[in-house]
């Protein structure tokens, strides 16, 4: 099944947000070449797609886990989690109805 994962960013996180990047990026995609990974990414806390020093108000990431407890457990082990980025983070079941 699907599942949602919606994080809301710590105020000022660009800075640990660039540090645990690519760690992120790793785990991303992991579920990109499994065939899990429907989309994901950051949102911009400004209206641009290079926000610059403005940086990010959190992370949407939507993929496909064997359960909710695995969704949640894969979003609990992100390393933005450990590297204080995510103030919180809400993993719910999502059904994809477009595009089909």
């Amino acid at each position: 099944m699907l599942y949602s994962i919606i994080s809301d960013d710590v105020n000022d996180s660009l800075s640990a947000r660039q540090q645990a990047r690519p760690a992120h990026l790793e785990r991303l995609q992991e579920l990109q070449n499994a065939g899990r990974l429907v989309l994901a990414g950051p949102s911009p806390a400004i209206d641009s797609d290079n926000p610059g020093d403005a940086g990010f108000t959190g992370s949407v990431v939507v993929a496909e886990f064997p359960s909710l407890e695995e969704a949640q457990k894969w979003a609990d082990a992100d390393p933005y989690v450990t590297a204080g980025v995510y103030q919180r983070v809400v993993v719910k079941p999502f059904k994809q109805v477009f595009p089909n």
